[in-house]
Order: structure tokens, then C-alpha cells, then sequence
């Protein structure tokens, strides 16, 4: 009996990776493999929409830095590549330099730790999947994350620590988002779902 060697993928180097030409899909790089995502779901940008205009219009009010969608890679580590594309990220000025788009035009690639990541879930996202997402933000010094579930309707803001990863608050329906590294920020959280 013979069997066939399981075929291997070539792996992207860092190198590789920078002369890669644009691409708009999602996908991101995990130990040098391509790992591609489907297409949101039209609900998933909704709650897309709704969070990133909130975020995006307190931020530039407040001067603080930039707001940005997916797809965007985020370098986790250059050797074996590995990169992740939040749904949506915050620089802050204070403490990323990153104040616009000049600082941006250099940086195809976001090679500085996010203040602020969030995640909006999908009834196909495994609980693995999602750990090692929290662990390589939490690696790179990201400082928060949201993570927003469209079944329960809810956003859990987690924080980023030396010690760990801790949960800071659950907000759900009539509850308003705050937190404390957007200092005033204030969003109902109906307003994401509805």
C-alpha cells in the first residue's frame, strides 16, 4: 500500500512577506503559513460600523492618535512570521508616536503594539483560535482588548497585564461602554447591535 506524503506548504519568510503585493481579503500569517478568513458577514460589519465610527470620532476629538479597520496586519513576531488582523485597532499618539497619517505612510505593516484591539466573534471562532489571538496581542504589549459577541449581545473588555490576561468589565444590553483607556469614552452598547 502507498500512501501519499501529505503535501507541504511553503512557508513566508518576513522578507517574502514585505514584496507580497496588496491584498484586500482576510487572512493572517500564523508561523509563516497563510491562513485565509471568509468574508464578514454583512451583520458583522454592522457592528463594525457602529463601533469604529463611535471610537474613530472620540479619538480624533480628543486628538489621541489613530483608529483603524481590518484588513490590517499587526506583526506579531518576523521569524516564524506570524501577523493578526483585528477588526478594529487604536495607536495612541502618547504612546505609539503614531499621529496621523504621515506616521502611517511609512508603516505598511503595523510593527508597533496596539493601545486598543477589538475582536467582533463568529459563531465559527474556536476557543483555541481566539487564545492564541489574546496571547500573541497580549505578547506584542497590546494594553486591552473588546471583544464583542453579536449572539450574547455583549462586550467583554479584557486588560493586558505582565501577570496575565484579566477581565475588567462585561457590558450588555442598557449597559454603556467605558473604559478605562479611552478615559470619557461612553457608548451604549444597544447602539453596536442596533
Amino acid at each position: 500500500m502507498v500512501v501519499a506524503a501529505k503535501e507541504l506548504k511553503p512557508k513566508i519568510s518576513y522578507e517574502e512577506y514585505l514584496q507580497m503585493p496588496e491584498i484586500s481579503l482576510r487572512y493572517e500569517i500564523i508561523d509563516g503559513e497563510m491562513i485565509m478568513s471568509p468574508a464578514p458577514t454583512s451583520e458583522h460589519q454592522w457592528f463594525l460600523s457602529n463601533l469604529l465610527f463611535e471610537i474613530r470620532q472620540f479619538v480624533r476629538r480628543k486628538k489621541l492618535g489613530v483608529v483603524l479597520p481590518a484588513p490590517l496586519d499587526v506583526l506579531i513576531r518576523k521569524s516564524p512570521l506570524r501577523t493578526r488582523q483585528p477588526d478594529i485597532l487604536f495607536l495612541s499618539t502618547e504612546r505609539t508616536g503614531v499621529k496621523g497619517r504621515n506616521e502611517l505612510k511609512d508603516m505598511p505593516v503595523i510593527e508597533v503594539s496596539p493601545d486598543l484591539v477589538v475582536e467582533i466573534l463568529s459563531p465559527s471562532d474556536r476557543s483555541a483560535v481566539l487564545q492564541g489571538k489574546l496571547q500573541d496581542y497580549a505578547r506584542i504589549g497590546a494594553q486591552e482588548c473588546w471583544l464583542i459577541s453579536p449572539e450574547a449581545e455583549t462586550v467583554e473588555v479584557l486588560r493586558f497585564t505582565p501577570a496575565g490576561i484579566t477581565r475588567v468589565n462585561l457590558f450588555g444590553a442598557g449597559d454603556t461602554l467605558r473604559s478605562d483607556l479611552l478615559p470619557g469614552f461612553k457608548m451604549k452598547v444597544d447602539d453596536i447591535f442596533n
